[in-house]
């Protein structure tokens, strides 16, 4: 009878239930809006470099450079940096007043940003200083949703059974979001103009927003208030560091950005270019990366490790491959298999992680472990955005991207052998 009662619920899980998650209404409301405007925020980057550099800014650039590279780089940075400063004190502020409120507020920032940013360009008054303002408060509104998200998924899943599922769905909207948006946005910009493309963008976060607000269910608020800011800040990485868990896999995640992934972005389309056949291999190898998140995602839709930790590391193995075969000098279908198996390795320990953090830490502490999880995890990878390039003319690019692969498996390793990643089991309640 103990082996019956084990099956049974398995086997109602695989036909029907690995979409059970979607008959919880509030996060049918959340991922519909979520997904809507995944798809406008992806598409808007892309109008945005357009705007620069077709000279959309008019004359507000220095030295008549208004649309050249020198002014998208101002303007690329201007959205970054306020990512950066703004993450911890969004997740205080995300623990103090709860995760919904200040998403909808972010939404809205966000939507009326590219709403003002689109009538600048549809009037032709948008100098270079006015862009890299508008993208800044973008940046602001995006520093302040992601702590929010993080926590918010607890608060719309009644049954934590689903949590996995819900994180899985929301990760394949993302994958599937970097594949249309940019894509439709081309078309767009091509057809009627970058400002119509953030015009959609703007529509698409009042989409988001107005999912935001149906949601029913009472969502957590965090009893804020007594303690300052800076308490507040320093609360969260107390507890933050007190989880061996959660800092180590984050050091490792910000490592990764820093030595694997940021020179795979930047020398990868260098070695295409001279290696594989230019710009058409490198959308090949991107799209596979794509394709295999999107693979990744469904298959790890309905089934829940029962050491999550240990299989998320596992899969984090995978991104070695994309920079060993560039590096080894093979032909472009390796490279893209590589690309393919990195990509659904991503998807399953994005998930994975997001899932037992929220599973195992308490809900009054999710929306600072959350933004201190993302500042470990991306802090460095302009740095190595940065580095690559002189490296790579130092040492050489093969040799650079030979660094990251082996420190890929090395560092994957070294956190596997750590007991508490490891050994810890999907049963274990959240940390005290």
């Amino acid at each position: 009878m103990a082996v019956q009662t084990q099956r049974i619920p398995a086997r109602k899980r695989r036909p029907g239930g690995r979409l059970a998650v979607l008959g919880e209404r509030d996060f049918t409301w959340f991922f519909l809006g979520y997904a809507t405007s995944l798809v406008g925020s992806s598409m808007a980057p892309v109008a945005v470099a357009f705007a620069v550099l077709d000279g959309e800014g008019g004359s507000g650039g220095a030295g008549g450079d208004s649309g050249g590279g020198t002014a998208l780089g101002w303007v690329m940075a201007a959205r970054i940096l306020p990512v950066v400063l703004v993450l911890l004190a969004g997740g205080v502020i995300a623990d103090r007043l709860g995760s919904r409120r200040v998403m909808l507020g972010s939404d809205l920032l966000r939507g009326l940003v590219q709403a003002l940013f689109a009538g600048l360009l549809a009037a032709g008054h948008a100098p270079v200083w006015a862009m890299v303002a508008l993208v800044a408060l973008w940046g602001i509104g995006e520093g302040l949703f992601m702590p929010a998200f993080g926590a918010i998924v607890p608060d719309l899943v009644r049954r934590k059974e689903l949590m996995a599922d819900a994180n899985t769905l929301l990760g394949l909207a993302r994958s599937v979001s970097t594949v249309v948006g940019p894509a439709t946005a081309g078309l767009v910009t091509a057809a009627w103009g970058p400002a119509t493309v953030l015009l959609v963008d703007a529509a698409t976060y009042g989409v988001g927003a107005f999912a935001l607000a149906r949601l029913r269910r009472p969502l957590r608020a965090a009893a804020g208030g007594g303690e300052s800011m800076i308490r507040d800040v320093r609360a969260g990485w107390s507890e933050f560091t007190s989880r061996p868990w959660l800092w180590i896999t984050t050091v490792q995640m910000g490592l990764f950005n820093l030595l694997v992934w940021a020179p795979f972005l930047v020398l990868g389309p260098l070695l295409a270019q001279r290696d594989l056949g230019g710009a058409r291999a490198w959308g090949l190898v991107m799209g596979g990366y794509g394709a295999g998140a999107v693979l990744g995602g469904l298959l790890l839709l309905g089934r829940t490790p029962a050491r999550p930790l240990a299989v998320a590391s596992v899969a984090a193995l995978a991104w070695a491959l994309p920079s060993g075969v560039l590096a080894a000098g093979a032909g472009l279908p390796w490279v893209v298999a590589g690309a393919l198996v990195a990509g659904a390795g991503s998807a399953v320990c994005g998930t994975l992680y997001n899932t037992t953090t929220q599973k195992w830490v308490p809900v009054e502490l999710l929306g600072r472990m959350t933004a201190f999880g993302v500042l470990g995890s991306f802090a460095l990878g302009p740095l190595g955005l940065a580095a690559a390039g002189p490296l790579a003319g130092r040492f050489g690019a093969d040799a650079v991207l030979l660094l990251g692969a082996v420190w890929q498996l090395a560092a994957g390793a070294v956190v596997l052998a750590v007991p508490a990643v490891r050994n810890r089991r999907w049963e274990e309640g959240p940390d005290s």
